[in-house]
């Protein structure tokens, strides 16, 4: 039976922004095995992020977002997303291939809510879920 977040409604609205279709297929496949009830809104390229938050009636608990992208790379994004009076409330993470000091210190910095590596193994996979639900129900 799939389990909800504490404090939500209903399904945990998740946002990904990522490119990758593999990266896609795991990050969806770790919400299910560990049975986090969501609904997950993907985007694949950055220039799609801000016309569809803007359009929208319906906004995510959390966007998860990659910092390599096609269009308009990710710290953009972030930065849009946080400079908008609108939308700034709604709770970033990062989930990136990056491991860079710099890329962490400048999410941080531009508003992230958290930042993550891209998990390699099973473990990590359990981390980044938990992560995710936390940084919403926090």
């Amino acid at each position: 039976m799939a389990k909800k977040p504490e404090a939500l409604s209903g399904p945990l609205k998740i946002l990904l922004i990522e490119d990758d279709p593999d990266d896609i297929d795991l990050f969806e496949y770790a919400f299910r095995v560990n049975e986090l009830l969501c609904d997950v809104v993907i985007l694949e390229e950055g220039d799609q992020v801000l016309p569809y938050l803007t359009k929208s009636n319906k906004r995510p608990d959390v966007v998860v977002l990659d910092l390599n992208l096609p269009k308009v790379h990710g710290r953009d994004i972030l930065k849009q997303i946080k400079s908008d009076e609108e939308l700034q409330a709604i709770p970033v993470v990062i989930l990136t291939t990056s491991s860079e000091q710099e890329d962490k210190e400048y999410c941080k910095k531009a508003g992230a809510a958290d930042f993550l590596t891209k998990p390699t193994d099973l473990e990590g996979f359990k981390t980044m879920v938990s992560t995710i639900a936390r940084v919403v129900t926090a």
